[in-house]
C-alpha cells in the first residue's frame, strides 16, 4: 500500500463534527471533537483505500487548487 493524499472538509454543527471525503463516494464520518472527527475520518478514508486495492479498483485522487470559506450578505 502505497501514500495517497485526498482533501477532507470537517463541518460542524450542534452535535459536533461531519467529516467526509469528495475523491472517495460514501466516505464520511462524524465526532464529537475536531480531534476525533479528524481521527474517524483518517481510519474510514484508510478502510476505503484498502477495500478498493483488495478488488483492484483504481484509487482516485485530486489536488486541491483552492478552498475558501466565503460570507455573503443576502
Amino acid at each position: 500500500m502505497g501514500n495517497y493524499h485526498f482533501a477532507v472538509v470537517v463541518e460542524k454543527d450542534k452535535q459536533g463534527y461531519f467529516a467526509y471525503c469528495p475523491e472517495l463516494q460514501g466516505c464520511y464520518t462524524q465526532g464529537e471533537t475536531f480531534e476525533e472527527v479528524i481521527e474517524n475520518i483518517k481510519d474510514a478514508i484508510k478502510l476505503h483505500v484498502e477495500d478498493r486495492l483488495a478488488n483492484n479498483e483504481p484509487v482516485a485522487t485530486s489536488e486541491i487548487v483552492s478552498l475558501s470559506n466565503i460570507e455573503v450578505t443576502a
